[in-house]
Protein backbone atom coordinates (compact mmCIF):
# COMPACT_ATOMS: atom_id res chain seq x y z
CA UNK A 1 0.00 0.00 0.00
CA UNK A 2 2.48 2.62 0.94
CA UNK A 3 4.59 1.43 -2.26
CA UNK A 4 1.44 2.65 -4.47
CA UNK A 5 0.95 6.05 -2.14
CA UNK A 6 4.68 6.56 -2.88
CA UNK A 7 4.54 5.58 -6.72
CA UNK A 8 1.19 7.54 -7.31
CA UNK A 9 3.12 10.71 -5.01
CA UNK A 10 6.23 10.66 -7.83
CA UNK A 11 3.66 10.33 -10.64
CA UNK A 12 2.47 13.52 -9.56
CA UNK A 13 5.35 15.31 -9.01
CA UNK A 14 6.71 13.98 -12.49
CA UNK A 15 3.36 15.36 -14.41
CA UNK A 16 3.43 18.64 -12.61
CA UNK A 17 7.64 19.01 -13.49
CA UNK A 18 6.21 18.12 -17.15
CA UNK A 19 3.59 21.02 -17.49
CA UNK A 20 5.40 23.39 -15.53
CA UNK A 21 8.54 23.39 -18.02
CA UNK A 22 6.37 24.57 -21.03
CA UNK A 23 4.57 26.59 -19.30
CA UNK A 24 7.08 28.84 -17.76
CA UNK A 25 8.70 29.11 -21.06
CA UNK A 26 4.83 30.19 -22.94
CA UNK A 27 5.12 32.81 -19.96
CA UNK A 28 8.40 34.02 -20.57
CA UNK A 29 7.06 34.12 -24.35
CA UNK A 30 3.99 36.58 -23.53
CA UNK A 31 5.90 38.86 -20.88
CA UNK A 32 8.47 39.59 -24.01
CA UNK A 33 5.64 40.15 -26.51
CA UNK A 34 3.89 42.16 -23.06
CA UNK A 35 7.09 44.21 -21.98
CA UNK A 36 9.87 43.80 -24.35
CA UNK A 37 11.47 46.49 -26.60
CA UNK A 38 9.78 45.90 -30.33
CA UNK A 39 12.51 46.35 -33.06
CA UNK A 40 12.01 45.87 -36.57
CA UNK A 41 14.71 44.23 -38.92
CA UNK A 42 14.79 44.83 -42.77
CA UNK A 43 14.63 41.24 -44.18
CA UNK A 44 16.85 40.43 -47.04
CA UNK A 45 15.95 37.98 -50.06
CA UNK A 46 16.61 34.44 -49.65
CA UNK A 47 18.23 32.60 -51.79
CA UNK A 48 15.38 31.86 -54.41
CA UNK A 49 16.73 27.58 -55.20
CA UNK A 50 16.49 26.88 -51.46
CA UNK A 51 13.10 24.91 -51.69
CA UNK A 52 10.02 25.53 -49.36
CA UNK A 53 10.86 24.09 -46.30
CA UNK A 54 7.04 23.03 -44.85
CA UNK A 55 5.09 25.42 -42.37
CA UNK A 56 7.38 27.97 -42.27
CA UNK A 57 9.20 31.00 -44.06
CA UNK A 58 12.83 30.95 -43.78
CA UNK A 59 14.12 34.73 -43.16
CA UNK A 60 17.17 36.48 -44.00
CA UNK A 61 17.69 40.26 -42.50
CA UNK A 62 20.25 42.91 -43.65
CA UNK A 63 21.50 43.69 -40.35
CA UNK A 64 22.82 39.85 -39.86
CA UNK A 65 26.68 41.11 -40.15
CA UNK A 66 29.08 43.14 -37.66
CA UNK A 67 32.61 44.39 -37.68
CA UNK A 68 35.61 42.65 -35.81
CA UNK A 69 39.33 43.38 -34.94
CA UNK A 70 40.26 39.93 -34.83
CA UNK A 71 38.80 36.84 -36.60
CA UNK A 72 40.66 34.40 -34.65
CA UNK A 73 38.78 35.58 -31.21
CA UNK A 74 35.29 34.27 -32.72
CA UNK A 75 33.98 30.58 -33.47
CA UNK A 76 31.27 29.07 -35.42
CA UNK A 77 28.01 28.06 -33.43
CA UNK A 78 29.66 30.36 -30.50
CA UNK A 79 27.19 32.04 -28.56
CA UNK A 80 26.91 36.14 -28.87
CA UNK A 81 25.32 38.93 -27.36
CA UNK A 82 23.95 41.71 -29.55
CA UNK A 83 23.11 44.79 -28.56
CA UNK A 84 20.24 46.59 -30.54
CA UNK A 85 19.76 50.19 -31.28
CA UNK A 86 17.27 52.06 -33.88
CA UNK A 87 18.34 53.64 -37.12
CA UNK A 88 16.48 57.04 -37.65
CA UNK A 89 14.03 55.24 -39.99
CA UNK A 90 13.11 53.71 -36.41
CA UNK A 91 14.64 49.76 -37.67
CA UNK A 92 17.27 47.86 -35.74
CA UNK A 93 20.58 48.31 -36.35
CA UNK A 94 23.91 46.36 -34.34
CA UNK A 95 25.21 48.39 -31.83
CA UNK A 96 28.26 45.95 -30.65
CA UNK A 97 28.94 42.41 -30.01
CA UNK A 98 30.07 40.80 -27.07
CA UNK A 99 30.33 37.53 -25.76
CA UNK A 100 29.01 38.39 -21.97
CA UNK A 101 25.78 38.22 -21.66
CA UNK A 102 25.09 41.94 -20.45
CA UNK A 103 23.55 43.35 -17.14
CA UNK A 104 19.97 42.81 -16.56
CA UNK A 105 19.17 46.32 -16.84
CA UNK A 106 19.45 45.86 -20.48
CA UNK A 107 16.50 44.70 -22.56
CA UNK A 108 18.41 46.27 -26.01
CA UNK A 109 20.53 42.86 -26.57
CA UNK A 110 19.63 39.26 -28.43
CA UNK A 111 21.36 36.13 -27.25
CA UNK A 112 22.41 34.54 -30.74
CA UNK A 113 25.17 32.13 -32.45
CA UNK A 114 28.37 32.86 -34.84
CA UNK A 115 27.15 31.99 -38.20
CA UNK A 116 30.05 32.35 -40.06
CA UNK A 117 33.48 34.80 -39.37
CA UNK A 118 35.57 35.92 -42.47
CA UNK A 119 37.81 38.34 -43.82
CA UNK A 120 38.42 39.93 -46.72
CA UNK A 121 40.80 42.48 -47.85
CA UNK A 122 38.75 44.89 -46.54
CA UNK A 123 37.31 44.04 -43.25
CA UNK A 124 36.35 40.93 -40.68
CA UNK A 125 33.29 40.02 -40.54
CA UNK A 126 30.62 38.06 -37.98
CA UNK A 127 27.78 36.46 -40.07
CA UNK A 128 25.42 36.53 -37.27
CA UNK A 129 22.48 33.76 -36.54
CA UNK A 130 19.38 35.11 -35.01
CA UNK A 131 16.80 32.77 -33.46
CA UNK A 132 14.24 33.97 -34.86
CA UNK A 133 14.97 33.23 -38.53
CA UNK A 134 11.65 31.27 -39.28
CA UNK A 135 8.66 32.79 -39.11
CA UNK A 136 5.83 29.75 -38.96
CA UNK A 137 2.03 29.54 -40.05
CA UNK A 138 -0.73 27.46 -40.59
CA UNK A 139 0.16 24.79 -42.80
CA UNK A 140 -2.27 25.77 -45.92
CA UNK A 141 -1.43 29.58 -45.82
CA UNK A 142 2.63 29.11 -45.18
CA UNK A 143 3.49 28.15 -48.87
CA UNK A 144 1.43 31.78 -50.18
CA UNK A 145 3.51 33.21 -47.28
CA UNK A 146 6.50 32.40 -49.13
CA UNK A 147 5.74 33.34 -52.19
CA UNK A 148 4.29 36.47 -50.88
CA UNK A 149 7.49 36.82 -49.42
CA UNK A 150 9.39 36.17 -51.96
CA UNK A 151 7.87 38.31 -54.53
CA UNK A 152 7.92 41.69 -52.02
CA UNK A 153 11.99 41.06 -52.33
CA UNK A 154 12.02 41.99 -55.93
CA UNK A 155 10.58 44.70 -55.71
CA UNK A 156 12.56 47.32 -53.92
CA UNK A 157 9.92 50.13 -53.25
CA UNK A 158 8.83 47.25 -50.56
CA UNK A 159 9.75 47.87 -46.73
CA UNK A 160 9.72 43.86 -45.83
CA UNK A 161 10.68 43.30 -41.92
CA UNK A 162 10.44 41.20 -38.83
CA UNK A 163 8.80 42.81 -35.94
CA UNK A 164 10.53 41.20 -33.04
CA UNK A 165 10.75 42.10 -29.11
CA UNK A 166 13.20 41.99 -27.06
CA UNK A 167 13.63 41.25 -23.25
CA UNK A 168 16.43 40.77 -21.40
CA UNK A 169 18.32 38.26 -24.57
CA UNK A 170 15.15 36.85 -26.00
CA UNK A 171 13.84 37.73 -28.91
CA UNK A 172 10.41 36.65 -29.49
CA UNK A 173 9.17 37.04 -34.00
CA UNK A 174 5.88 38.33 -33.35
CA UNK A 175 5.26 39.20 -36.97
CA UNK A 176 6.59 39.30 -40.89
CA UNK A 177 5.08 42.78 -42.27
CA UNK A 178 5.21 44.35 -45.96
CA UNK A 179 4.50 47.82 -46.01
CA UNK A 180 3.31 47.70 -42.53
CA UNK A 181 0.68 44.96 -43.25
CA UNK A 182 1.07 41.70 -41.80
CA UNK A 183 1.91 38.86 -44.05
CA UNK A 184 -0.74 36.43 -42.90
CA UNK A 185 -3.22 39.42 -43.78
CA UNK A 186 -1.81 39.80 -47.06
CA UNK A 187 -1.97 36.28 -48.00
CA UNK A 188 -5.78 36.41 -46.44
CA UNK A 189 -6.70 38.83 -48.63
CA UNK A 190 -5.37 37.60 -51.74
CA UNK A 191 -6.77 34.71 -51.20
CA UNK A 192 -10.12 36.08 -50.70
CA UNK A 193 -9.85 37.94 -53.97
CA UNK A 194 -8.67 34.63 -56.06
CA UNK A 195 -11.89 32.82 -55.09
Amino acid sequence: MKNKKLLFTLFIAVVIAQLFVPFKMILSKEDTLKTGTPYKFITAPIDPTDPFRGKFIVLSFIENEFNIEDEKEWKRNEIIFVLLQNNKDGFATIKSIVKEKPAETSNDFIEAKVDRVYATEKNKRILIQYPFERYYMEEFKAKDAENTYRESQRDNMNKTYALVYVKNGEAVLKDVLINGKPIKQIVEENSATNK
